[in-house]
């Protein structure tokens, strides 16, 4: 107890007149609290490795998913909060039967590739065709011929070709398989850009709906070497797939600390507990779904009461089209609590910040005195602040309804584990056990912080001014491509 006050005491006289105006003197103790808690007896780490070693992959709606969401569920009870509970959906779930993809210079001449489906590919596809090499998939590139793919197979790159013009942006894998689709191509093969034989699955819907065509991926070495192919002489492919689609039930899992002063504004703390099923997904998302329980583990142990509600979400779905994170946000629009909620942090893939994150340039003065105090307790957090908007996680949902959002910043994968993103390699064996620390603690006194901070500058945007914020941060085509894009301009 000695050491804990000597620490606040430094912390207190360190702390700076300009970060004071966003701040709660008692901020110290709390911060140094949550610190030493993470540090002493964070529970992330041990119960990612049980979870990936007894239950396996986490896919949602599955045996394993739902065992995933029991695990969640039981592990916020034995934290002692009394209050969790399920938020149910049901979805029109995806999941792979058998695949085989033979290639080559004729159709009488197909040789077996190593391949895997992409998901909401159809329940049943057997095609044979001409492949056609349509680079990067963009729109541009099916823009000097739109004929050309036309009844074929279009081969793209999952990411930007080597040698491609300054600029060039990088679609989301979906996005190529509706342009492809949009141009009439009766199938499309996506060219991993991690090397070593590495295969990568994830959706190809940007509904979340089963596609027309079927699409799988194959290896960076195979598809590099087949595009070589194409240079000399037309080549061929055959994709035989069965898949399963149909209505399934899941579960997001929600628990919520009420707030103490303004219980009706509300922080949201999410992370998707799904993965998909070619390994056990510790990296995406064991490492951030893990960490966001270990930080409501770190409240309850604490009893952490801040001034506005807290409430943390384990979402499922998130892999097949962020289906618990809109499932959550429709509920929300439906009884109206969408209004009380002021910031919403994602952890997706999170691991070892530097730094914090937001939607909103706004939030930096609030995010850097919070960090300010992190960093005298650790200088090793370096206080960055980045400020922008992405896609393709579970804070779109809340983002496209004008919602600050935000998170960690500068961080890195531990272990080279980016090559293993959604892969046949995506092992526990990748995971560090500090760099899951140093998110829960960073971030448990982010949460903390801006829940109990005196003021939040950032605002819920307008349709208007959401609409801006969007074109702002080049997000309105990759939204046009998935049909989520609702204004007319």
């Amino acid at each position: 107890m000695k050491k804990l006050v000597a620490i606040v005491a430094v912390l207190m006289v360190a702390h700076t007149v300009g970060a004071q105006k966003y701040s709660k003197p008692e901020w110290y103790e709390a911060f140094a609290s949550i610190n030493a808690e993470v540090q002493q007896n964070s529970k992330a780490y041990a119960t990612l490795k049980y979870a990936t070693e007894t239950i396996g992959h986490r896919l949602t709606g599955s045996v394993n998913g739902s065992k995933a969401e029991a695990y969640a569920f039981n592990l916020l009870k034995s934290y002692g909060f009394k209050n969790v509970k399920y938020q149910p959906f049901e979805v029109e779930s995806w999941s792979r039967g058998s695949l085989t993809v033979k290639m080559g210079n004729s159709i009488t001449n197909l040789q077996p590739v190593k391949s895997v489906s992409l998901a909401h590919s159809p329940v049943a596809a057997d095609v044979t065709l001409e492949v056609v090499d349509m680079g990067n998939g963009l729109e541009e590139d099916y823009a000097k011929d739109p004929s050309k793919v036309e009844g074929k197979i279009a081969l793209v790159y999952l990411g930007v070709l080597p040698g491609s013009k300054p600029g060039t942006p990088s679609l989301h894998r979906s996005e190529k398989t509706a342009i492809a689709t949009k141009f009439g191509a009766k199938g499309i093969i996506v060219i991993n850009t991690a090397a070593g034989g590495i295969l990568l699955t994830g959706t190809a819907s940007v509904t979340g709906k089963l596609i027309p065509i079927p699409a799988v991926c194959i290896s960076k070495e195979d598809g590099l070497a087949y595009k070589e192919a194409l240079l000399k002489e037309k080549q061929f492919a055959n994709i035989s797939m069965t898949n399963f689609s149909g209505l399934i039930k899941a579960r997001n899992v929600v628990v919520t600390i009420k707030g103490s002063e303004l219980p009706k504004e509300k922080i949201v703390v999410g992370g998707h507990l799904d993965s998909w099923d070619l390994a056990t997904g510790a990296i995406d998302n064991g490492i951030g779904s893990f960490s966001v329980l270990d930080m409501a583990r770190t409240f309850a142990a604490l009893n952490l009461n801040p001034a506005r509600t807290v409430e943390f979400v384990m979402f499922m779905g998130e892999e097949e089209g962020l289906l618990g994170s809109k499932a959550y946000i429709d509920a929300a629009k439906k009884d109206k609590s969408i209004d009380q909620i002021r910031y919403m942090f994602n952890y997706d893939m999170t691991n070892d910040p530097t730094g914090y994150s937001s939607s909103t340039e706004i939030s930096e003065n609030l995010f850097k005195s919070i960090g300010s105090i992190v960093q005298s307790i650790d200088t090793s957090f370096k206080n960055t602040f980045s400020a922008g908007a992405g896609l393709h996680s579970d804070h779109q949902p809340f983002m496209l309804q004008g919602i600050p959002t935000g998170g960690a910043a500068g961080g890195k994968l531990p272990n080279n584990a980016g090559p293993c993103y959604h892969a046949d390699c995506d092992g526990f064996k990748l995971v560090d056990e500090k760099g899951m620390k140093n998110t829960v603690r960073y971030n448990a006194i982010l949460v903390f912080a801006v829940a109990d901070a005196p003021t939040i500058e950032a605002k819920r945007l307008n349709e208007e001014e959401t609409r801006l914020f969007l074109i702002k941060n080049n997000l309105k085509l990759p939204l046009q491509i998935a049909g989520d894009w609702r204004w007319k301009d």
